[in-house]
C-alpha cells in the first residue's frame, strides 16, 4: 500500500556523537531511502557535524547545547519552514532501529485519525534494551500518571523514537517542551486534543556518547518532571491551526 506520506524526514538529535552519527545516517538512508536526514548539532565539541555532513545528512548546529527539547524544537521548525508532512525522530546514539521507521510509518497510514506514534520497548517481551532497573521505575510512575492523564495506555513514556504527521509538526515547531521532553510532549498533544498511539519496537544500548539524564534518577529528578507535567497540563500554550507557519525560524548549515 502506498503511503499517504509523501515528504517524510528524519531529525537526529546529536551532542559529541562523533563516534556513531555516521553509522545512524547510513542506517537510515539503507532502511529508509526516500527519508530527508537532517541532524541536529546540539553544540557539540567534536566533530559530530563533520561527521554528519560527511555522511551526505542536512546539518543543523546550535551555537550552544539547548538539550534535546530545544534540538528538536530546531528539527520541527526545519520540518515545518521545507513542506515536510512526516517527521521521526531517531537518537544519535543508535539506540534506535532505523528498519523500524516503517513500522511507524506503516500505523500512522492505516490509522489516519493519529499525529504521532511512539515506539515502546514495552509492549512486548524482548523489547531489547530497558536500561537501569532505577530508571525503569521512574518510567512506570510516568506510564501511570500519563495513562491517568491521556486515558489511554500509555508504557513508554521516556522513548524519543516518535514519529508526527504535518500536524504535530506544526505543534511542536512552535512550543515544545525543553526540559523533559518526552514526558511532556505526551501531556501537549492531548492538550491539543491530538492523538497518538504506540508500537512495539526493539531498542538497542547506546553506541556511543552520554545520556542527557545520566545519574538524574533520583527522587528530586521525579519531583520536577512530575511537577513539570502537572505545570504543563495548566500552562497556556498557543492554538496551532493547520497550515499556519511557525513565527520561527531555523537558521541551518549545509
Amino acid at each position: 500500500m502506498p503511503s499517504r506520506f509523501h515528504k517524510p524526514l528524519a531529525i537526529v538529535p546529536a551532542y559529541n556523537e562523533e563516534g556513531c552519527v555516521r553509522g545512524v545516517v547510513d542506517e537510515i538512508r539503507l532502511r529508509n531511502p526516500d527519508f530527508d536526514i537532517l541532524v541536529v548539532d546540539d553544540g557539540s565539541t567534536d566533530a559530530t557535524a563533520d561527521e554528519a555532513r560527511a555522511a551526505g545528512a542536512q546539518v543543523v548546529r546550535a551555537p550552544f547545547n539547548l538539550g534535546i527539547g530545544g534540538a528538536m524544537q530546531t528539527g520541527y521548525v526545519y520540518a515545518l519552514e521545507h513542506g515536510y508532512d512526516l517527521a521521526v525522530q531517531v537518537d544519535g546514539d543508535g539506540q534506535h532501529d532505523a528498519g523500524q521507521i516503517a513500522a511507524l510509518r506503516f500505523h500512522l497510514d492505516r490509522h489516519p485519525e493519529l499525529h504521532m506514534v511512539t515506539g515502546s520497548r514495552f509492549l512486548e517481551r524482548g523489547g531489547g534494551y530497558r536500561s537501569s532497573a532505577s530508571r525503569r521505575i521512574g518510567i512506570r510512575i510516568f506510564s501511570a500518571l500519563l495513562s491517568a492523564i491521556t486515558r489511554q495506555p500509555i508504557t513508554d513514556p521516556t522513548s524519543g523514537f516518535r514519529m508526527t504527521t504535518r500536524h504535530g509538526i506544526e505543534l511542536f515547531a512552535r512550543d515544545y517542551p525543553h526540559d523533559y521532553p518526552e514526558v511532556e510532549a505526551v501531556v501537549m498533544l492531548h492538550h491539543h486534543r491530538l492523538r497518538s498511539a504506540e508500537v512495539p519496537v526493539q531498542m538497542r544500548a547506546r553506541a556511543g556518547g552520554r545520556s542527557s539524564i545520566a545519574g538524574h534518577w533520583s527522587a528530586f529528578y521525579m519531583l520536577k518532571v512530575l511537577l513539570a507535567v502537572l505545570v504543563g497540563l495548566f500552562r497556556a500554550r498557543p492554538v496551532v491551526q493547520p497550515g499556519e507557519n511557525a513565527p520561527v525560524t531555523a537558521e541551518h548549515a549545509i
